[in-house]
C-alpha cells in the first residue's frame, strides 16, 4: 500500500471550501475553553444533531471529549481575528473576545453568524481526532454572512459578491492569469491588459470569460475576486479574478510577461496599471487583497492567511 504524505494530504483536503467555527465548553473547574475548527457539519434535523471534530493535540481535548454541554459558533465575515485568537493564542482567549453565556454556562461568541448550544449525544473515536456529536438545544441565527476558509486563507463571500452587483451600464470581467513565473496578458495599441470580456448580461460574464480564454488558447482555473471597480465616463463595471493557467495554443496578441517585470510595463489604462502594480507587490508574499471602489479610489480587504 502506498504511503500517504500527511502534509500533501492536508494540502489536498484544504482545497475544500468551508466555514469557520469556534467551539466552546467548560472545564470541570468552570474555566471556559475553546478552539477554532472548520470540521463542522450538520448531521440531522430530526433530531437536531450537529458534529465537530476536536483534535487530540488540543490541550482542551479531554474537556471536549467528556463535556456534557458545548457550543458551536459559526463566525461571521470580519471575524478573522476571533478565529486566529482561538487557533493560536495561548493567553486568556475569552478576555480578548466579546462573549456571553448560554443556559448551561457555555460561552457564546458575540457577533457570530449563528450559535448552537448543544448537549453531547455521542463521542466517536476517529484516528487523531474524535467526532463530537451534539443535540442542538437552542440556537441563534443572526443571518449575517459567514466567514469562509480555503487553502489556508479566509475569504469573504459578501465582498466577492460585489463582483456581480447589479449596476447600470456594461460590465467587463477579466482574469489575472499566473503561468509559472509569468502573467498572461493581451497586448493592445495602448498597452497591456489582462484577458477580459464585456457583456450587458452580468449573469453570463463568467461563462463568457471562460469562452474568451479558450478562444485565446488559454486554459485557466479562476480563483478569488481581486479587483472590482467602476469607471464613470462611460459608466462600466470591471471585475478581475486571480487565476492560474497556461497557453494551449499561441493566439495573436497574447504575451507572457514575467511577474518580476510587471512594474516596468506600459498598461492600457491607469486603473489597470495600478491593479497590476499591486498584484506584483502582493505576489511577493502571496498575501492577496480584494480592491473594491471606483477607478480612482477605493479600499482593499486583506485575504488573511489562516491557521
Amino acid at each position: 500500500m502506498t504511503q500517504i504524505d500527511p502534509r500533501a494530504l492536508r494540502s489536498a483536503l484544504g482545497s475544500f471550501m468551508t466555514g469557520v467555527t469556534v467551539v466552546t465548553a467548560l472545564r470541570n473547574d468552570g474555566v471556559a475553553v475553546g478552539f477554532t475548527a472548520n470540521s463542522f457539519s450538520s448531521v440531522s434535523l430530526d433530531p437536531p444533531l450537529v458534529l465537530v471534530c476536536p483534535g487530540k493535540f488540543l490541550s482542551s481535548f479531554d474537556t471536549f471529549a467528556n463535556a456534557r454541554h458545548f457550543a458551536i459558533n459559526i463566525l461571521a465575515e470580519g471575524q478573522e481575528d476571533v478565529s486566529n485568537i482561538f487557533a493560536k493564542s495561548t493567553a486568556d482567549r475569552f478576555a480578548q473576545v466579546p462573549h456571553r453565556f448560554d443556559a448551561n454556562g457555555v460561552p457564546l461568541i458575540e457577533g457570530a453568524a449563528a450559535q448552537f448550544s448543544c448537549t453531547t449525544e455521542q463521542v466517536v473515536p476517529a484516528g487523531d481526532h474524535c467526532i463530537l456529536i451534539g443535540r442542538v438545544d437552542t440556537f441563534v441565527h443572526a443571518r449575517d454572512a459567514g466567514l469562509g476558509y480555503v487553502n489556508g486563507r479566509y475569504f469573504s463571500l459578501g465582498l466577492e459578491r460585489a463582483a456581480f452587483d447589479e449596476t447600470s451600464g456594461p460590465a467587463v470581467c477579466g482574469a489575472i492569469i499566473e503561468s509559472g513565473r509569468d502573467v498572461l496578458m493581451v497586448q493592445t495599441k495602448n498597452g497591456l491588459r489582462p484577458p477580459h470580456c464585456a457583456h450587458m448580461e452580468r449573469g453570463r460574464l463568467i461563462n463568457d470569460l471562460r469562452d474568451t480564454l479558450i478562444t485565446a488558447g488559454i486554459e485557466a482555473d479562476l480563483g478569488q475576486a481581486y479587483s472590482v471597480f467602476e469607471s464613470n465616463a462611460p459608466r462600466v463595471q470591471y471585475s478581475y479574478f486571480l487565476a492560474t493557467g497556461h497557453l494551449t495554443a499561441q493566439a495573436p496578441g497574447i504575451v507572457a510577461v514575467p511577474i518580476a517585470d510587471l512594474t516596468k510595463q506600459t498598461f492600457a489604462s491607469a486603473p489597470i496599471a495600478r491593479m497590476m502594480t499591486r498584484f506584483a507587490l502582493e505576489h511577493q508574499t502571496r498575501n492577496f487583497s480584494l480592491y473594491v471602489g471606483s477607478s480612482e479610489e477605493g479600499a482593499t480587504h486583506q485575504y488573511q492567511t489562516g491557521r
